[in-house]
């Protein structure tokens, strides 16, 4: 006679339980296992970047929508709904906010010292991880100092050790484990425990050779992550893996090329692969982020006909694959599967943050003594600047707010490209005001004064997480660019006073200034593209004197431009500025870019060099608000006389600009 918990008892006693509000609903998986099947959730996390605490550095301020600490709730409650749970991590764990960089640049790893990453992983019973990109970002002897306090395996197949590949990738000496098996002990739907033998393998970018060459080259070397997976794969299945998981620090693309970045589709559909956790792309799946690619169902969470999953970045989702599988003679096979992502915050009608969650105690309370002194090193200065950086005047002279993100943007991607093909190309920056007034409100500005700059500074500066990219255009897209930018302005009529300069409708983030180059702005032409980027007047031509390095620009001249993966990728619908053109996807948000450029400068000289203006319109006039903060700068600004003629609405100055 079965025991009260046998598989129907149990599934009517759960049921009615649920019901009452006494148990917590398990997954329909759990709950109509049979004899010889079981349940399996494997869950992820993934892109962490050292964000254990709901807690933005940068800003200063408590953050709802990251945090390790309360994606660990969401791990808590996601164990209680299924009979046998497995974790995993997806590799970014190691660097991304300055808790990472205190403890590589201040405190340092001695052999036996725990990263306080790791220390928070090791709170939530890990059972295998992965290595990403950014592991790499501090060297290869800090890596393998912070992986080794880790409570759990971390593998990965395409990292080989030294300078030569060998014949086949099961040949190479690879500088940690390609994979694991761990027996899994698993209650089935009859309430016993068997065993699964459950394999993991990981896979890194072979772009880290480009990324982090510095760190890497004469080192190690990279293999295809398709190719290795392809050959490793059958051995694990012959050393007895019952099921193949991927931990692929990969994303989503539907291309194949050899090398390929985001391989994780192709990666599903080596023979012998059950599943895919993947990352490394800062999105979620399933969903309508990977929408029409061949091959991939958004709406199911399936990858060549597999389970897969890719779970936000920051801590900000938890993803999970929920497994029914099944005895098989003497192995086990998946006979069903769902996918999904959880979030760890909600935006009301508002778009106000609202935490769904709360910090999970042991996590949060593990890292306590290095958050404290990390808010101590946010707020100490790493670097100087030798004039203030504002915001003020950002949307009618050069500024000096946006001209330190494009030199730090110039001399970040110019290293990264001086041994490959563009090598030889110039390089100019697109860079935007993001705190420019508006919406915002009268004190919505950039306000740093001349001497020591901290960390907190760099959110002033650049407001968002974006990420790096270069793109490869011509002279006459240069032009384009800049013509679209334009469109902020309102046309300008000669001979009439203080007309409207600033167009409403079009966002300040959209207004690109590039640096590199020489030119004005005629507005008494009217914009050729609309804010949408739609074209207005095909004719028109705002864009004057545009100059490269004293000359007039070669339309047909190439040039490589750093912007980040907003504008890379059609934000902002900018003429012939989308994804095609991208030629470097770079691993490092602009605010780091930022954060490195100040510490090896030492002293930053952001003093706006004029390289545009405005045209002259005769007996003409305009007016703008800014913050009145910004009086004591009016003037002479770089070329741009700027009077201050009293208050505006709303708390704004007013100020003129005599054309």
């Amino acid at each position: 006679m079965k025991s009260l918990f046998s598989y129907q008892s149990r599934r009517t006693f759960l049921a009615g339980a649920a019901a009452a509000g006494g148990l917590i609903a398990l997954h329909p998986f759990s709950a109509r296992a049979a004899a010889n099947q079981a349940h399996l959730r494997i869950m992820e996390t993934t892109d962490i970047h050292v964000a254990v605490l709901p807690y933005d550095y940068y800003a200063d301020r408590p953050n709802d929508t990251m945090g390790l600490s309360r994606t660990a709730s969401v791990i808590d409650g996601f164990r209680k709904e299924a009979t046998n749970t497995m974790l995993v991590d997806n590799g970014d764990y190691l660097q991304g906010n300055p808790m990472g960089d205190w403890i590589a640049y201040e405190r340092g790893m001695k052999d036996g010292d725990m990263h306080p990453v790791i220390k928070a992983m090791n709170t939530l019973g890990y059972d295998c991880g992965t290595l990403g990109n950014h592991e790499f970002n501090y060297g290869l002897s800090f890596m393998d100092k912070v992986n080794a306090g880790a409570s759990f395996p971390i593998v990965c197949a395409n990292l080989v050790k030294g300078t030569t590949l060998a014949a086949s990738p099961r040949e190479d000496t690879l500088w940690t484990k390609p994979y694991v098996i761990l027996d899994k002990t698993v209650v089935d739907g009859d309430g016993k425990e068997q065993t699964v033998r459950v394999g993991f393998i990981g896979f890194v970018p072979p772009q880290i050779m480009i990324w982090d060459s510095k760190n890497l080259t004469g080192n190690v070397l990279t293999r295809d992550i398709v190719e290795t997976a392809a050959a490793f794969v059958p051995q694990m299945k012959e050393e007895g893996a019952d099921i193949v998981i991927a931990l692929s620090h990969s994303g989503i693309d539907g291309v194949k090329t050899e090398m390929m970045e985001n391989a994780s589709l192709f990666l599903a559909g080596v023979e012998g692969i059950d599943a895919v956790f993947t990352g490394h792309q800062h999105r979620v799946f399933p969903g309508s982020d990977f929408e029409g690619i061949e091959g991939v169902d958004a709406a199911k969470g399936l990858l060549m006909g597999k389970p897969a999953v890719q779970a936000g970045f920051w801590g900000s989702h938890m993803g999970l694959i929920d497994l029914l599988i099944e005895r098989d003679g003497n192995t086990w096979k998946i006979v069903d599967s769902t996918t999904e992502t959880r979030l760890i915050y909600k935006r009301d009608e508002s778009r106000k943050v609202i935490a769904l969650v709360e910090d999970f105690a042991a996590t949060a309370g593990s890292v306590k003594e290095e958050h404290e002194k990390t808010l101590a090193y946010v707020r100490t200065p790493v670097g100087k600047t030798s004039a203030p950086l504002y915001s003020y005047f950002a949307l009618v002279a050069d500024d000096p707010s946006v001209q330190i993100v494009s030199q730090a943007q110039i001399w970040y991607v110019k290293d990264l490209l001086k041994d490959g093909e563009f090598k030889d190309l110039p390089v100019l920056s697109a860079a935007a005001p993001f705190k420019a007034g508006g919406r915002g409100g009268a004190e919505y500005y950039t306000d740093v004064a001349a001497g020591d700059v901290a960390i907190k500074n760099v959110a002033d500066l650049y407001l968002y997480p974006n990420t790096v990219r270069a793109v490869l255009i011509d002279g006459a897209t240069v032009k384009e660019w800049l013509e679209m930018s334009a469109g902020i302005f309102n046309q300008v009529e000669p001979g009439k006073a203080d007309q409207p300069l600033i167009n409403g409708d079009f966002p300040s983030f959209n207004f690109d200034v590039i640096d590199g180059v020489t030119y004005r702005i005629d507005l008494s032409k009217p914009a050729k593209y609309t804010p949408k980027g739609e074209i207005a007047n095909a004719e028109s031509s705002r864009i004057v004197d545009l100059m490269f390095e004293g000359k007039p620009i070669d339309p047909a001249q190439k040039f490589v431009v750093a912007t980040n993966n907003y504008r890379a990728g059609g934000g902002g619908n900018f003429p012939g500025i989308k994804s095609d053109v991208i030629i470097l996807t770079a691993p490092d948000t602009n605010r780091d870019v930022i954060v490195r450029y100040i510490v090896d400068q030492g002293t930053i000289n952001p003093s706006a060099d004029a390289n545009w203006t405005f045209a002259p319109v005769e007996g003409a006039s305009v007016i703008f608000e800014s913050g009145p903060k910004a009086r004591p700068y009016a003037g002479d600004v770089k070329g741009v006389k700027i009077e201050d003629v009293g208050d505006g609405a709303d708390g704004f100055a007013k100020f003129r600009i005599v054309l």
